[in-house]
């Protein structure tokens, strides 16, 4: 052989043994997620549901022929502490993309980070607009949750069916509780332009005890309540709500966003649930709408041990989901081409097939609304009938 030659050989070995290497490592993901405290009643199972996607697809060989990683840090519902974890998952553990965050208050934090140091970030579940508004979007930030204009719009059409005009409102006061309530009232007056806001609470985010809010409240004499107030804060706040009559004061007309009637709120309150109230979930192991849906129900009963699983798995699993198929349409794991694979992209996912918009990089993502009733198949409430509502003719 010529030394020409062979120089040649050893050279293109040498720059293949690196190339070769990094097709072996894992893809990191990092996933700020409230793992403690009132949050973690949705940030835990979120994290299972991711868990359970990256379990799945590793044992059919991965993505692009190399395994997911998923690095999850306990962010406490803190924004500063989102941001503090998401900046050293991504300088100390090397990851390759964030899928995480639950708050309104994360998430738009957290997304500052991903553009400075341009990774792509895809929030499961963080609603407010703010997250992907005109002056805040950026090619790395996506979102596979609904937003607070879907949500509070879709309330809206509920409560405009019901027989009152003097309706009040209980949120937290920040991005998430404000951005929900104003999309409420707005299209609540639009639609019934003949309905009064007659009182609007604003605790502050965390807040433990209810009981002047809510006495203030009742001595405006609303005919129905809308609520925002979310996870393990809703629990305390209902069943402060609840010993001072405030339900059958409105008749149970009063409609909880933010979950309230998602299996792990209901499943934890047991009897003390306001049994009759409206809300809302992303997902419920009972409504079983399609054979997708079922399947993934099954698997997921059987990953988590649990007869009635959680209905916030799928927001986690749905995130990986999107990220998994877009490196897969990237062929790379670039963040800039990877975040331009996921400008209008649809994955059939267990509840349908769901798309990012390019034009705000927001899902098509509806959810499941019922009032809730016992039911004997179940030990806790249920919505019942349980719909899932459209989101399209809500988003701008």
């Amino acid at each position: 052989m010529h030394r020409r030659t062979l120089l040649i050989l050893l050279a293109a070995l040498v720059l293949a043994a690196p190339m070769a290497a990094d097709a072996q490592k894992p893809i990191k993901v990092g996933m700020p997620m409230p793992l403690s405290g009132p949050p973690a009643l949705f940030g835990e199972p979120a994290t299972k549901g991711a868990l359970m996607f990256v379990d799945e697809i590793n044992a059919k060989g991965g993505v692009l022929g190399r395994k997911l990683e998923l690095i999850t840090r306990d962010s406490k519902g803190d924004a500063n502490e989102a941001v503090r974890q998401a900046r050293e998952l991504i300088l100390k553990d090397n990851v390759d993309f964030l899928v995480g965050t639950l708050t309104s208050a994360e998430g738009p934090a957290v997304s500052v980070v991903a553009k400075e140091n341009k990774v792509v970030f895809i929030a499961p579940i963080p609603k407010t607009d703010q997250l992907t508004a005109p002056d805040k979007l950026h090619p790395y930030v996506f979102r596979v949750a609904a937003n607070t204009t879907m949500e509070g719009r879709s309330a809206a059409e509920i409560v405009a069916r019901w027989p009152v005009t003097k309706v009040a409102t209980m949120s937290f006061d920040y991005a998430y509780g404000q951005d929900v309530t104003r999309a409420f009232v707005e299209h609540l007056k639009k639609v019934k332009p003949s309905v009064q806001i007659v009182d609007q609470q604003w605790p502050k985010l965390g807040e433990q005890d209810y009981n002047p809010f809510i006495n203030a409240q009742m001595a405006k004499k609303p005919e129905a309540v809308f609520s925002s107030i979310w996870g393990g804060f809703f629990v305390t706040y209902s069943k402060q709500a609840k010993a001072l009559g405030m339900f059958d004061a409105i008749k149970y007309n009063f409609i909880g966003v933010g979950e309230a009637a998602s299996p792990e709120t209901t499943k934890s309150m047991g009897k003390d649930y306001p049994v009759g109230i409206w809300g809302n979930s992303y997902d419920a192991f009972y409504w079983g709408e399609t054979a997708a849906h079922k399947d993934y129900t099954a698997r997921l009963s059987k990953y988590l041990r649990d007869e009635y699983p959680s209905s916030w798995a799928i927001q986690g699993y749905i995130g990986m989901q999107f990220l998994a198929e877009a490196i897969k349409k990237a062929n790379s794991t670039d963040s800039d081409k990877v975040g331009k694979a996921m400008l209008g992209l649809t994955v059939e996912t267990p509840i349908g097939p769901q798309t990012i918009r390019e034009k705000d990089h927001q899902a098509n993502r509806g959810q499941l609304y019922g009032k809730t009733v016992m039911d004997p198949k179940y030990p806790f409430p249920i919505m019942k009938p349980i719909t899932y509502v459209d989101p399209t003719k809500f988003m701008d």
